[in-house]
C-alpha cells in the first residue's frame, strides 16, 4: 500500500470514528441545527474569501464552536465545513485531510476551554490561539503534500513546509485579524445560547389522569355554578401534577434528560432538582425506586467542575439539599467558585454568570455582606441598562430572562430598593397581553421567560396582583394532561426543563432555595398548601383560584346549608 493510500485510509477511519462519537452522544435536534448553521457559516466564510490566498474565517469559526460548545460539536462543524465547501471549490484526496484538520481544530478549541479551567480568554489571548490553530492546520496539510513526495523523511517535510510557509503565515495572520474583529462576541453569543442548544425537542406526552367519581362531579358542578375551578382529589393541583411528571421522568442514575427516557445531563438534572426543591422535595429524596438520587448523580457526573455554569448550578442544588459544598466529590466547590470571580466582581464579565455566581455564593452560606457577594452585586448594579433591565453582558439590550435572574441575585445580596424597583418596572412594561413574557419585549410568550419574570418579581416583592394580566394563569394554560408544561402555545420543547422552571414560578419561589426539609411527608404537606399560598407577592395568581372566588364558593356552600336547615326547621322539605 502506498503512503497516500495508507494515510487516506487511516484518516478516513479517524473521521468515521469522530462521527460515530458524535452519533453516540445522540445529539438532539437543536444541537444538530446549531452545528449545521455554524458549518454553513464556516463554508460561506471560506467561499467569500476564496480570492484571497489562505485568508478565511473558517478556522476561527470552527475553533469558536469547539471552545464554546465542546469537542463533539466542534469536530462536526470542522469536518462538515471541509466537505461542504469543497462541493464548490473541488473535491479530491485533500478533502479527507481538511476534514481531519478542521475537525481537529474543533477538538482543540474544546481542549483550550478545558485548559483555561472556566476562565474566559480575552480578545488577544483568543486571537493568539486562532493564529496557532492556523499554523497547526497548515502544518497538518503539509503532511498531505509530504505523502506525495519521492521520499518520506524529515528533510523532505521541512522543504515542503518552508515552501508553504508564506501561505500558512497568511492563514494565521488572517485568523488573528478575524478573531480580533469578531471573536469575543461570537464566543459569548454561543455560550449564551448553549443551554438551549444542548437540549432536545420532544413531543408532548400522552399520559394523564382521568377525572371521575360522583364526588368529583358534584364539586365540578358547584364550581361551574359559581365560576370557580377548584382542584379535586382526582384532578390534582398544577404543582403536584408537575411534580409527578418530573419524578416519572427521572432516570435510575439519578439524573434527568430532556424528556422521559432520554439520557441524563448535568444541565437538566440541576434545573429539575431546583424545580422539585421549590415544590418542597429535598434533592436527596428525589430518586426512583432502587435508583440513585440527584445528589448521587451530580457527584458522579461532574468530573472537574470546569464549566462555570455547571459549578454554579451544583452549588444551588447542594444548598437546597443541605449538603456542604466544601467537600463534594473531593473538591471545595465554594473555593473554586471564588477563585473564578474576576477582579471587577463578575464571572467572565457576563451578567448571567455573575447573577448565578452571586446566588451560588449565597446558597453556599456566604453572607450578604461578604466581600465576594458585595463585589458581584456592585457589578450587577453598574450593568443595569437605562430602560431598567439587564442584558447578558453590560451595555447589551435588556432581556426578560437576565433581568429576572439579576433581580433574584440583588435581593439575595440585600440590594432591594430603587435598582430592583426599576428592574421590576421593566418587566411590567415587557409583559404581553396574554400574561406571559417572551425573552425580549414584543416576542411570543414562553414558559421559561415567564418563569424568570415571575421569580424576579416575587424576589423584588413587586406584587403579581399589580400586573395587567395574570402570569400564573398563562403558565397553567400551558400545562398538559400528563402534568408537563409546554414551552409556548406553538412549541413543546424540552418538557422536563420547562416544567421544572414553571414549577418554581407557580410555587412563587425565588433563588437561592434554602435547605428543604427531608422526608416525603414534608414534601406532601408543602404541596397541599401550594394552591393557596399567596406569599409575599400578594398575587392573585397561583395554582389556586383567586381569593374572591374561593370566598364566593365558600359563601355559596354555607348559604345552601343554612337554607336547608331553615327549611327543615319550618317543616319544608329539604
Amino acid at each position: 500500500m502506498t503512503w497516500q493510500a495508507s494515510s487516506y485510509a487511516l484518516l478516513a477511519l479517524a473521521i468515521a470514528s469522530g462521527f460515530a462519537w458524535y452519533e453516540r452522544r445522540k445529539p438532539p435536534a437543536r444541537v444538530v441545527g446549531l452545528v449545521a448553521v455554524l458549518a454553513a457559516l464556516a463554508v460561506v466564510g471560506r467561499l467569500a474569501f476564496a480570492a484571497v490566498p489562505n485568508v478565511k474565517p473558517t478556522t476561527d469559526i470552527v475553533l469558536f464552536a469547539g471552545y464554546a460548545l465542546g469537542g463533539v460539536p466542534g469536530f462536526a462543524v470542522g469536518a462538515i465545513s471541509a466537505v461542504a465547501s469543497n462541493v464548490f471549490l473541488g473535491q479530491g484526496p485533500w478533502t479527507v485531510w481538511q476534514m481531519a484538520a478542521w475537525g481537529g481544530v474543533g477538538i482543540g478549541g474544546a481542549l483550550l476551554a478545558r485548559a483555561t479551567r472556566g476562565r474566559e480568554l480575552g480578545r488577544v489571548e483568543l486571537a493568539i490561539a486562532c493564529g496557532i490553530a492556523g499554523l497547526a492546520f497548515g502544518a497538518f496539510m503539509d503532511v498531505y503534500q509530504w505523502t506525495f513526495a519521492a521520499r518520506q523523511d524529515l528533510a523532505t517535510y521541512v522543504a515542503i513546509a518552508t515552501t508553504s510557509l508564506p501561505y500558512n503565515l497568511a492563514h494565521a495572520i488572517g485568523n488573528v485579524a478575524f478573531c480580533l474583529l469578531i471573536g469575543p462576541v461570537f464566543v459569548r453569543s454561543l455560550r449564551r445560547y448553549r443551554r438551549r442548544f444542548e437540549v432536545s425537542w420532544a413531543a408532548p406526552g400522552v399520559r394523564g389522569r382521568a377525572v371521575g367519581g360522583s364526588a368529583a362531579a358534584l364539586v365540578i358542578a358547584l364550581a361551574i355554578g359559581v365560576g370557580l375551578t377548584v382542584p379535586t382529589p382526582a384532578s390534582a393541583s398544577s404543582a403536584s401534577r408537575a411534580v409527578d411528571y418530573l419524578e416519572r421522568s427521572q432516570n435510575r442514575d439519578g439524573g434527568f434528560g430532556g424528556t422521559d427516557g432520554q439520557a441524563s445531563s448535568q444541565l437538566l438534572t440541576g434545573w429539575s432538582a431546583l424545580g422539585l426543591a421549590a415544590a418542597g422535595l429535598n434533592p436527596r429524596d428525589v430518586a426512583r425506586p432502587k435508583g440513585k438520587n440527584v445528589v448521587d448523580y451530580l457527584r458522579r457526573s461532574s468530573k472537574r467542575f470546569d464549566d462555570i455554569g455547571e459549578l454554579q448550578r451544583t452549588l444551588l442544588v447542594l444548598g437546597a439539599a443541605g449538603v456542604s459544598p466544601r467537600r463534594f466529590a473531593g473538591r471545595n466547590l465554594l473555593a473554586r467558585l471564588r477563585r473564578a470571580q474576576g477582579a471587577d466582581g463578575s464571572w467572565r464579565d457576563n451578567v448571567a454568570f455573575t447573577a448565578f455566581g452571586l446566588l451560588a455564593l449565597r446558597a453556599a452560606g456566604q453572607r450578604a455582606g461578604s466581600t465576594p457577594v458585595r463585589r458581584a452585586a456592585d457589578y450587577l448594579v453598574a450593568a443595569q441598562a437605562p430602560e431598567g433591565g439587564w442584558g447578558f453582558v453590560p451595555k447589551a439590550v435588556s432581556d426578560v430572562d437576565d433581568t429576572g435572574a439579576v433581580l433574584q441575585a440583588l435581593v439575595a445580596a440585600g440590594r432591594r430598593g430603587g435598582v430592583t424597583a426599576k428592574g421590576a418596572d421593566y418587566l411590567r412594561e415587557a409583559q404581553a397581553d396574554d400574561g406571559g413574557w417572551g425573552q425580549l419585549a414584543g416576542r411570543e410568550s414562553n414558559a421559561q421567560s415567564t418563569s424568570w419574570a415571575v421569580q424576579g418579581l416575587v424576589a423584588a416583592r413587586a406584587g403579581l396582583d399589580t400586573l395587567d394580566a395574570d402570569p400564573i394563569a398563562y403558565l397553567r394554560g400551558l400545562q398538559r394532561k400528563d402534568g408537563h408544561f409546554a414551552y409556548s402555545q406553538s412549541s413543546d420543547q424540552t418538557p422536563v426543563w420547562v416544567t421544572a422552571q414553571a414549577l418554581a414560578a407557580i410555587r412563587r419561589r425565588e433563588l437561592p432555595i434554602p435547605e428543604v426539609r427531608r422526608g416525603r411527608k414534608a414534601a406532601a404537606a408543602a404541596l397541599d398548601t401550594s394552591d393557596s399560598v399567596g406569599g409575599a407577592t400578594g398575587g392573585s395568581g397561583g395554582d389556586g383560584p383567586p381569593p374572591v372566588l374561593v370566598a364566593g364558593g365558600i359563601a355559596l356552600v354555607v348559604g345552601l346549608i343554612a337554607a336547608a336547615g331553615w327549611r327543615a326547621r319550618h317543616g319544608a322539605p329539604a
